[in-house]
């Protein structure tokens, strides 16, 4: 990383920052054509998870090429300078990582990446009904590496 005096080292906070955020940034490449979504997620600390409908544009980017980056960030707050337009800047803190995306098939894993999408947006479990985990696809990014950044507001 250029700005080493910007950069997050703590694996606690970057956790925290993941946990903190509402969308997970997800780029994908088939036929050397890049595609960028946002999704929701879970993350139990190891693994990032997704649920996608049965088909889809997504799908045929995870089956042609399993390597992903991701992107997640939180606080982030437009600064602004009313005189210099040069001044104007972004407070932030961010992730952004490359991982393998692998569709889980056993009923036990999905429900468990399932709950982890639960818990990230509810903060609880939930149960889950037989027909609804069948109803759709779920995916686990397995991360191989992570960096976080950050840029804090000026006091």
């Amino acid at each position: 990383m250029r700005r080493t005096d910007k950069e997050i080292t703590d694996r606690q906070q970057l956790d925290a920052v993941i946990r903190g955020s509402l969308v997970c940034r997800v780029a994908l490449a088939k036929d050397n054509l890049p595609y960028v979504v946002p999704l929701s997620f879970g993350y139990d600390g190891a693994a990032i998870y997704l649920h996608t409908a049965t088909e889809g544009k997504k799908i045929e980017y995870f089956e042609a090429n399993p390597r992903v980056c991701f992107e997640f960030e939180r606080h982030v707050e437009l600064r602004r300078d009313p005189q210099i337009a040069c001044k104007w800047s972004f407070a932030f803190e961010s992730v952004i990582g490359h991982g393998t995306v692998a569709e889980l098939a056993d009923v036990a894993e999905k429900e468990h990446a399932l709950d982890q999408i639960m818990r990230q947006y509810s903060g609880q479990s939930w149960p889950f009904e037989p027909a609804s985990v069948a109803a759709v696809r779920v995916w686990k990014i397995a991360i191989t590496s992570m960096t976080g950044k950050q840029s804090k507001p000026k006091l």
